[in-house]
Order: structure tokens, then C-alpha cells, then sequence
């Protein structure tokens, strides 16, 4: 039995579990609350798991991961059906340039420990704590509908088949609804994101529904 533990609200984790439900692969959660008791992820336990004290960590028999990227990765490789890195060696560089557009340059300068260190060492106000987060987040989906137009234009971020682009994507504009974004601008992703809700892998994994 595969072992995630989670956070509903995380976007990393969210990202896992939205690549899990796509491989239709049983798994356990264990919550890991970010913000109760100081932050869970904090817990000497769990830092023996994961020294980052981030979620998600998965654990697969004998093989424990942290980084939800590297997570996804492996998932690929070990349950390679269905796939969530489909297409010859262009497509699956394509999709994870998609996904690193959110995983790497929209969602790290965003996250809650951002956050929290803006409010509380830089005395940043709440106003523009929103100010930064929707900035940044507009810069990333203006390159994420341009990088969209360039590629096959299908259904998803790319081509007709969900992806772990989709599963960075999906997270993310829910990340942005929460921080009260306008996301009128973005008709391609909100489209997207329609098409992918009404998947059961994608609606099992909203924060809504995870345990804790």
C-alpha cells in the first residue's frame, strides 16, 4: 500500500494526489496539518520522514520520496499505465516545462512559508501580501496560455490526455481563487480546468474531500 502524507490545502500535495488518482493506484493518507499545533510538518517524527518539512511525502514498500515533481516522476516509471507523461521525447519535455512554469517559478515564491515570512519578518501588509501573490501568479499563467498556444492545443495543457501539467495546473488556480484572484483574463485555463474537474481523479483530489 502506497503512504501520502498529505495536506489538503497544499498545492504539492494536492499535485500528488491528483497524479495518483490518474494512475487509479489505492493509497493511504496521513494529514499533516501545516498550521495546528505550530505546523505538523515540524513534528521530530515527521522530520525524520521528510528534513524539508514540507508535504507531500510518499512512501511505496521500501522507497520513500519527498518533492511532489520527483513523486510524480517516479509514479510514472513504476506504474507507467495510464500515462501522465505521454508522447515521444519532445511531448514529455513540453509537459514538464508546462508543470515546472507552476512548480518551480508561480508556487515556490507563494507558498505558506513565503507567506508567513512576509507577514511576520518583513511586516508586509496583508494588501500587499495580495498584491505579490497575484502578481506573480499572473505572470505565470500569461506564459502558461502562451506556452498552451504553442503546443497541440488539445483538450488539457497538452495534447488530449491528462498530464502531470494538468496536476501542477489545476492546484495552482485553485490557489489563486483562495488568495481572491481575478482569473477573468485566462479563458484557456479555465477552460482547461472545467474539462479536468469533471474527471473523477481530479474531483477526489480537491481539498474539500481529503481527510483531516
Amino acid at each position: 500500500m502506497i503512504t501520502l502524507y498529505d495536506f489538503g490545502n497544499s498545492g504539492a500535495a494536492y499535485r500528488a494526489r491528483i497524479a495518483l488518482n490518474l494512475k487509479e493506484l489505492d493509497y493511504k493518507q496521513v494529514p499533516i496539518h501545516l498550521t495546528k499545533d505550530g505546523g505538523q510538518q515540524f513534528n521530530p517524527e515527521y522530520t525524520e520522514i521528510n528534513p524539508q518539512n514540507f508535504v507531500p511525502t510518499l512512501i511505496d514498500s521500501d522507497v520513500e520520496l519527498i518533492q511532489s515533481m520527483a513523486i510524480m516522476e517516479y509514479l510514472e516509471e513504476v506504474y507507467p499505465d495510464p500515462s501522465i507523461l505521454p508522447g515521444d521525447v519532445n511531448d514529455r519535455a513540453q509537459i514538464r516545462a508546462l508543470a515546472n512554469i507552476v512548480a518551480c517559478d508561480i508556487h515556490p515564491i507563494n507558498n505558506l512559508r513565503v507567506r508567513l515570512y512576509l507577514a511576520d519578518e518583513m511586516e508586509v501588509t496583508p494588501e500587499n501580501q495580495k498584491i505579490w501573490i497575484e502578481h506573480w501568479i499572473r505572470v505565470g499563467f500569461m506564459a502558461y496560455e502562451k506556452f498552451y498556444d504553442k503546443g497541440p492545443q488539445g483538450k488539457f495543457s497538452y495534447g488530449d490526455a491528462p498530464t502531470i501539467a494538468d496536476a501542477c495546473l489545476i492546484p495552482q488556480i485553485a490557489n489563486a481563487r483562495r488568495n481572491g484572484c481575478d482569473l477573468s483574463d485566462f479563458t484557456i485555463l479555465l477552460k482547461i480546468e472545467q474539462i479536468c474537474q469533471a474527471l473523477q481523479a481530479f474531483e477526489k483530489a480537491l481539498p474539500a474531500n481529503q481527510p483531516g
